[in-house]
């Protein structure tokens, strides 16, 4: 299906199919991959929508697959195999919103594989006319999160650590307390899979995670009990396991390379091992022996071991993304397909007599009380003696009762059903609120109705909340929603109570109107639904979904001005920026709920996410390649961290695992090391400036202060550059040494000192006075760095750094650097000296470049320099302006060239006279002639000094005739 993102970047179609093949293209090298597979659909476009909301064929060329042909070529093998006693199992694959949910379950009128086979298994059952067979169909529905299991189909609160996997000698692994309702009609399975629709959104809420980040699986077992003529019994059974897993990405590409810790015990545990397990079985397959089956690894792969690599009949769904932006996640669930493709299994008719199965139970009983009483001592044995006695004694029950077990479901399900159907007319009448969750098909499970008079909106719990919302910074009294019959009003409780509406904080009383967007505390989004006469057709509900509330709230609060809001049809430099504007948006609610995790474990850690731009480092200065990450700072020590995506998403599955375990016992201890709040002492990147390289291609020199931006464009410090053409030996070239044409400098060789005298306002430092900085310097193709010492304690820097670079011979592409690129200065910020721990990089000799120390004792005309400042800003912005405007133009670098010339020229004989003013001075000390007559020396000096002033301001006036007239010429071709 269409995603917004993917068409926002205007991302191209990489997947192609033909027939049972599927052939993959990367975007950018155009490499095609092929894979063979049983079955391929294509659900990418070519489809129309009926007046149902049915996505069928456009047209009978159409290659449109929809969900009836899916459920006819995978589902029907299902049910098939169901019938025939043989356990079956489908499991979905693929990227987050790539399309499993909505192939196993479907989305509104377009029915996914599971309500499908389960709707066509009862109208078999519904046909059935045989009174010697008993049709027998249990439900259960669990999801399994960081390793722990949730009973889908149970209210309230449930067993801390989640339930408990046991094995048995038997069956095998199972699930330890999980119901398993027996159900008559495929309405009570519908209705039992929107009650743990309901569950699972709930703890999604609770435990800080959405559905992507856990597996579903729903089990249906279907019981056939013959009976013979004698009255003996005879029962063939199947289980269906379809299995909903998280999104694939979570399980590659997440975690940080390099980052000190690992993602904790894990959200991606049962995804990785699944993979391992699936790898093993394809070797074995393959021919290959000892091979380990790692199926204890995880919760999942001890569930699925007869699924996987046992008695089972087993169907995988790989679910693609064709956007070329998500190629990698792609093209790793190809692989993992084709690996998948190459197990065997051998699956059995499920078939036994009843009364075998009940005495062979019976016996076990027996043989499990013996060992209980000889054991009795050891207590771990003893305990798992009492479970699988337990066990046995639950099967034995289902064989013995089940009309029994029918009715108390029915009798339960009744009062459920009542409920439901209250609720349902409350939603009808009343405005009401209804969840936004990142998994489209959990949007609109959780609803609250508002009566006419006051509902209070906070903790579960608390008295006098009628409304309980779950989820981080909720307060025990968070809001109060006022309904006057025509009119609907919310105000914050207190000054703590977090409240956007429509991507805006609100701390007033504040009138509600109709698909309002509301979010409470940090995670709980909200769509608000007014009186019915204000609810129409043209609603576009949909419209509202998790994208469309985090881009509106990214909106107001602030993203840094180069990533705007990307529109649908943009133009492509707005589209270059549309995948991390989103990656940006994604985080957001990420950084939110790490803030959230920080403020109530008082870890004292503010997270904040940037937008890092390439162009801050490169010569060039002309990238656009951006990348998100994450600054992190101690609010106590005031140290800070700057994290890649990766990392934080690594950290923050960490963080999870943590809450949740002092979510459940109040507290939790972990080591300075093992703490995912805490890193080593690191430098930091605070800003760059870049400095043209084009006056060295001409050797004059560069004195000027730069201005050190961040990636934000805010000012970091501003730093003194000098760049001195030199000779070998160090010592400066002379004006005369200016080249009018840069082509003169082929084959030369070329010598320049680059000098740092200082680094002045730095705020880095002015916020702690206990940090430092230190500069790197980035030449154009060159893989060293120069690092200057370090300065600590200073928010004027006295860096006097000095180095001398020197190219043997200038080469076409050295001279081509030159006139267009750039050095760049690099600002880092040190912090704390005794945790920091650097090794200094030197960079080494070799084949065009040499970097050499600075000559001791070269003369310095920078006073000249000064003296002249303004003129040569005047220049700088001139050939800054020229070069922008029509790239590097010979012809006006020479006549430049030219003019400073006979500038310097002009200057020389200015020179003379200020050296004749002091041969004056030297005769009035050595000769006797004035004796002391200082009236003369006076007009003398006078006389000197007009001529001085004139002759300088005759060259200045001259240079800059001459400018103006240069540009303007250039500027008339």
């Amino acid at each position: 299906m269409h995603r917004t993102r993917e068409k926002n970047a205007k991302s191209k179609c990489v997947i192609s199919m033909d027939g049972n093949t599927t052939t993959i293209t990367n975007p950018e090298n155009g490499d095609v991959k092929s894979f063979s597979f049983d079955h391929c659909y294509w659900s990418h476009d070519e489809c129309t929508e009926d007046e149902n909301g049915v996505f069928t064929q456009d047209s009978q060329t159409s290659k449109y697959a929809d969900q009836n042909l899916v459920f006819k070529d995978l589902g029907q093998g299902v049910l098939d195999n169901a019938w025939q006693g043989y356990n079956a199992t489908l499991f979905a694959y693929g990227q987050t919103g790539s399309g499993k949910s909505y192939s196993m379950t479907g989305y509104g009128a377009n029915k996914g594989i599971v309500p499908i086979t389960c709707g066509e298994l009862f109208n078999a059952i519904e046909k059935n006319k045989d009174d010697n067979k008993q049709l027998r169909v249990t439900f259960s529905m669990l999801e399994i999160y960081n390793e722990q299991i949730r009973d889908l189909l149970v209210k309230g609160q449930q067993k801390q650590g989640g339930l408990k996997v046991r094995q048995s000698p038997k069956i095998g692994f199972y699930v330890e307390g999980l119901k398993q309702v027996p159900v008559s009609n495929y309405r009570e399975i519908e209705q039992l899979m929107e009650q743990g629709a309901i569950s699972r959104t709930t703890a999604s809420t609770n435990m800080n995670a959405t559905s992507s980040r856990s597996h579903m699986v729903i089990t249906i077992k279907f019981e056939q009990v013959f009976m013979n003529t004698s009255g003996q019994s005879t029962t063939k059974s199947s289980e269906i396991n379809l299995v909903d897993l998280a999104g694939s990405e979570r399980a590659n590409s997440t975690g940080a390379t390099g980052d000190r810790l690992k993602e904790g015990a894990a959200i991606n545990q049962s995804l990785s091992t699944l993979g391992n397990v699936i790898s093993a079985l394809a070797d074995i397959a393959g021919g290959k022996k000892k091979v380990l089956i790692p199926y204890r690894d995880s919760v999942l792969t001890k569930l699925s071991q007869s699924a996987l690599g046992g008695n089972s009949r087993t169907i995988m769904i790989a679910a693609l993304s064709p956007a070329g932006i998500n190629f990698d996640e792609t093209l790793s669930t190809l692989r993992y397909a084709d690996r998948a493709k190459k197990i065997q299994n051998n699956a059995v008719i499920n078939e036994s007599p009843t009364e075998r199965l009940i005495r062979e139970l019976k016996e076990e009983n027996d043989r499990l009380l013996e060992m209980l009483k000889s054991h009795g001592k050891k207590g771990n044995n003893s305990e798992e003696l009492k479970y699988l006695l337990a066990e046995n004694e639950r099967q034995m029950g289902n064989q013995l009762s089940w009309e029994q077990r029918l009715e108390e479901a029915r009798s339960e399900w009744e009062k459920t059903f009542l409920n439901t159907s209250k609720e349902k007319a409350d939603w009808e009448q009343l405005p009401y609120i209804m969840n936004i969750n990142e998994d489209s098909q959990l949007n609109g499970v959780i609803k609250h109705c508002f009566d006419k008079g006051k509902t209070v909106i906070g903790k579960e719990n608390q008295d006098g909340v009628n409304v309980a919302i779950k989820g981080f910074s909720i307060q025990a009294e968070h809001a109060v929603v006022y309904n006057d019959g025509s009119k609907i009003y919310i105000e914050p409780s207190t000054t703590q109570s977090l409240i956007n509406c429509n991507g805006a904080r609100i701390k007033t009383k504040t009138q509600l109107h109709h698909l309002d967007r509301l979010k409470f505390g940090t995670t709980s989004l909200f769509l608000f639904m007014s009186f019915t006469s204000e609810r129409g057709p043209q609603d576009q509900i949909d419209k509202y979904n998790y994208d469309y509330f985090m881009t509106e709230i990214a909106e107001h609060e602030g993203l840094a001005a180069e990533l705007q809001t990307p529109r649908t049809h943009g133009d492509e430099a707005q589209s270059s920026t549309t995948t991390v504007f989103h990656e940006f948006v994604d985080l957001m609610p990420l950084i939110t709920e790490a803030n959230a995790i920080s403020e109530e474990l008082n870890k004292h850690v503010k997270f904040e996410a940037e937008v890092k731009s390439s162009a801050s480092h490169e010569t060039t200065a002309k990238s656009k390649d951006k990348e998100v990450l994450v600054k992190v700072t101690n609010t106590l020590t005031r140290k800070v961290w700057i994290w890649s995506k990766g990392k934080f998403i690594n950290r923050k599955n960490i963080m999870d695992q943590m809450y949740s375990e002092w979510s459940d016992s109040g507290q939790v201890k972990v080591s300075k090391k093992n703490d995912p709040f805490w890193d080593p002492v690191e430098d930091v990147f605070l800003g760059s400036c870049h400095v043209w390289l084009q006056p060295v291609a001409y050797r004059v020199e560069v004195d000027e202060h730069f201005a050190v931006h961040n990636y934000h464009g805010k000012e970091e410090a501003v730093i003194h550059v000098q760049i001195v053409p030199c000779n070998e030996r160090g010592k400066p070239k002379i004006e005369d040494d200016i080249l009018v044409d840069s082509d003169e400098l082929l084959g030369c060789p070329l010598h320049f000192h680059i000098k740092l005298p200082q680094c002045m306002g730095v705020r880095w430092v002015m916020e702690d006075n206990s940090r430092g900085v230190y500069c790197r310097v980035v030449l154009p193709d060159e893989k060293h760095q120069i690092v200057t010492d370090r300065i600590w304690n200073k928010i004027h820097s006295e860096l006097a750094f000095s180095r001398q670079i020197s190219y043997k011979k200038v080469s076409a592409k050295i001279l081509q650097n030159l006139l267009t690129q750039s050095l760049v200065l690099e600002l880092w910020g040190t912090q704390d000296k005794t945790e920091v721990e650097h090794t200094e990089e030197h960079v080494s000799r070799h084949l065009d470049v040499d970097i050499i120390s600075p000559t001791n004792g070269a003369p310095d005309y920078s006073s000249l320099q000064k003296e002249n400042k303004q003129l040569k800003e005047e220049l700088e912005k001139s050939r800054k302006t020229a070069h922008h405007q029509n790239g590097t133009t010979n012809g006006l670098d020479v006549d430049l060239a030219k003019n400073i010339q006979i500038f310097f020229k002009d200057i020389r004989s200015v020179q003379h006279q200020i050296q004749s003013m002091k041969d004056i001075a030297d005769g009035v000390q050595k000769d006797g002639k004035y004796n002391g007559n200082m009236k003369v020396i006076i007009e003398d000096y006078v006389t000197s000094l007009d001529t001085t002033d004139k002759q300088l301001s005759t060259c200045v006036q001259a240079l800059r005739k001459s400018v103006m007239d240069t540009i303007k010429k250039n500027k008339s071709k």
